[in-house]
């Protein structure tokens, strides 16, 4: 059992998309289950229709799920298993307020200490506890001995009882914190293996943790993905619009070329174009790179051509919103252009009103008047010929106002190449 967990507090990173392939392509070749699952218990930063966002950008890329639901489902479960954990005594109520606790981490600071949790509150006796009013948080008892895990990518991982320390897995509102839910939730799923970024690294030797101390004995595989870097080598931060997938989207990137980009991030892979489905066969995420990877954007935009080009024409029709008579045209235009804003522009320049610059108006007319009267021929060198008869123009006068007349702009393609896509529409290009 596979899934994928993202929180409902911001756009949807790269990074995050990254796992959910992932995890979707894992679940698929292991012929097994894929959960999607909204971890929203952090009520306080989670906005409003970020799920179904996230939803309907899974769904873009052709990723399905299973089972759906959010975390906060599970809160009753979430009491249940802190209330078991402190019955047992694996678990201890604190009391300690936030400015005593960052009294205590700025004093561990200034000896140059990292701070760990002093265990004030694990000392009380049940009768203080019980005479206690002040608010209190539940913590974890730390392990006695080190918590390992094997990982598919980072190889075997040991953690010091020291490095997980007391850790609090239920809030002072009786909400679970990140890891508690998270422990709890792949535990009543019957989750087997999770890939997920190395931020969270630090954070799965308390999940394994917290379910060893509920008696959980069932093996849990890992993948942490390594970090994702920008374009000077820094770890790519959320506010880089090129870590969004909204904005890859809206800025005209296919949801295939994306993928495809992602899945060969820092990844042996057997060819380079490809789709989700044919990475299905042959996928290993034990040949994801240990280092990071380096997001390019000039390669992404060449994948994304690449796309275009192979794809089909109900395809090209549904992402551009034209008829399939224009899929020709759109792979023509991919030898200027990467993304389908770029390429509808230069088609929608074609059909649009024409913007003749002054010196050019004349001849123009000329030409215009010339094609409304005369029939076209299939081929392109016939056309000229009997345009340039009709019209009496050549050389420059002839052919710069015949480019803007028909692309409205100065530059482009050689039109003897362009007429083939366009000679049916001519005229109704020219008049418009």
């Amino acid at each position: 059992m596979y899934r994928f967990a993202p929180s409902p507090t911001g756009d949807m990173h790269i990074g995050n998309l990254r796992a959910a392939i992932f995890n979707y392509i894992c679940a698929k070749k292991d012929k097994c289950g894929f959960i999607l699952r909204i971890e929203d218990t952090d009520v306080a930063r989670n906005i409003e229709g970020k799920d179904d966002e996230i939803k309907e950008i899974l769904t873009k890329f052709g990723i399905s799920w299973d089972q759906f639901y959010r975390q906060s489902k599970n809160l009753k479960f979430h009491q249940e298993f802190a209330n078991k954990l402190l019955i047992e005594k694996k678990a201890f109520c604190c009391f300690c307020t936030e400015e005593e606790l960052e009294a205590k981490k700025e004093l561990a600071k200034a000896n140059g200490e990292a701070y760990r949790y002093d265990g004030t509150c694990e000392r009380l006796s049940d009768m203080e506890v019980l005479e206690c009013e002040k608010p209190f948080v539940v913590r974890m008892k730390k392990p006695n001995a080190a918590v390992g895990f094997s990982d598919a990518i980072k190889g075997e991982l040991v953690f010091e009882p020291e490095n997980i320390d007391s850790f609090v897995v239920m809030r002072v509102d009786k909400t679970p914190t990140y890891n508690f839910a998270c422990a709890i939730d792949d535990m009543l799923e019957g989750v087997t293996f999770i890939i997920r970024g190395e931020d969270h690294v630090s954070n799965t030797p308390k999940q394994e943790w917290i379910r060893q101390s509920l008696g959980y004995t069932e093996k849990m595989g890992y993948a942490h993905l390594p970090i994702i870097l920008n374009h000077e080598g820094k770890k790519m931060s959320k506010r880089e619009n090129s870590s969004s997938v909204k904005w890859l989207l809206f800025s005209g990137y296919l949801p295939e070329a994306i993928a495809n980009y992602l899945i060969l991030l820092g990844n042996k892979t057997p060819c380079e174009i490809f789709t989700i489905n044919d990475a299905i066969e042959w996928f290993d995420i034990k040949n994801i790179s240990k280092s990071p990877a380096k997001f390019d954007i000039d390669k992404l935009s060449q994948i994304n051509r690449e796309h275009i080009r192979r794809a089909s024409d109900e395809r090209l029709a549904e992402v551009f919103g034209m008829d399939k008579k224009f899929a020709n045209l759109i792979r023509f235009y991919t030898q200027e252009a990467s993304l389908v804003v770029e390429i509808s522009e230069k088609i929608a320049q074609i059909y649009g009103k024409k913007d003749i610059p002054d010196e050019f108006k004349e001849s123009a007319e000329v030409l215009k008047k010339a094609i409304l009267d005369m029939g076209i021929p299939v081929n392109f060198d016939e056309f000229k010929a009997n345009l340039m008869q009709i019209s009496g123009l050549k050389g420059k006068n002839f052919f710069m106002p015949l480019r803007v007349l028909l692309t409205n702009q100065t530059h482009g393609p050689e039109l003897k190449e362009l007429y083939t896509f366009i000679k049916d529409d001519i005229k109704e290009i020219v008049n418009v």
